[in-house]
């Protein structure tokens, strides 16, 4: 009995399944690799420990006195700001170290408190806010603004410059600057001029006073 007669050729399917699978294989191979490129650029630097803290000063003019403050529920590490004397509204608001704006907009939405209307209704959130990138993970964020920010993001400011006003937006009940600077991924105690605030933990009200050295360079 005959067994299978063949002719020597390969078929013509197996030849175009051939090249076809192995086209599949590098694609996914290459999907593959893009992918492991792609989350390497992510997580490596945020596995990078943190710069050195940035000489911080406080967002506020040169030489003023400001009221450093927190409340129980307030979180752990965040500043609210209060001038001691003069108006409170319309306040400028400066940029505490050299950096690069990242966020310039509404946390939340904004509300209808201002000087005009001050007991007008809430906001929810932060209202108008800026966060600046400081290089080296650390980041520091404004809230509560009176208007829209007068940066832009990816705007590159300078120690020192105005980057909005001070007000009551977002969820708010006075007019005030909430601030905040942060290491990575962790918020952490304000320092100002190379010297802790004394604001940390928020389980009870703490009121301290401090001038500013946030001052043009000599």
């Amino acid at each position: 009995m005959l067994g299978p007669v063949t002719t020597g050729r390969p078929s013509r399917a197996r030849s175009h399944r051939r090249p076809r699978s192995r086209i599949i294989g590098l694609l996914v191979a290459l999907v593959a690799l893009a992918v492991v490129v792609g989350v390497a650029l992510v997580v490596v630097p945020l596995l990078r420990p943190a710069g050195p803290r940035p000489l911080f000063q406080m967002p506020v003019a040169c030489g003023e006195t400001w009221q450093l403050s927190t409340y129980p529920g307030h979180d752990d590490y965040d500043v609210d700001l209060f001038p001691t004397e003069g108006e409170t509204w319309g306040r400028p608001v400066l940029a505490s170290y050299a950096g690069t704006v990242t966020v310039a907009g509404v946390n939340g939405s904004v509300g209808g408190r201002n000087p005009e209307n001050p007991e007008g209704p809430r906001g929810r959130g932060g209202g108008y806010w800026v966060k600046i990138d400081h290089g080296g993970k650390w980041e520091t964020q404004y809230l509560h603004l009176l208007e829209p920010p007068s940066v832009r993001v990816g705007q590159r400011v300078a120690q020192g410059e105005q980057i909005g006003r001070l007000g009551s937006t977002g969820n708010s009940g006075a007019p005030h600057l909430h601030y905040e600077q942060r290491r990575g991924w962790e918020k952490v105690e304000t320092h100002f001029d190379g010297e802790p605030s004394g604001i940390t933990t928020d389980e009870r009200e703490q009121i301290l006073k401090r001038a500013s050295n946030n001052c043009p360079p000599a």
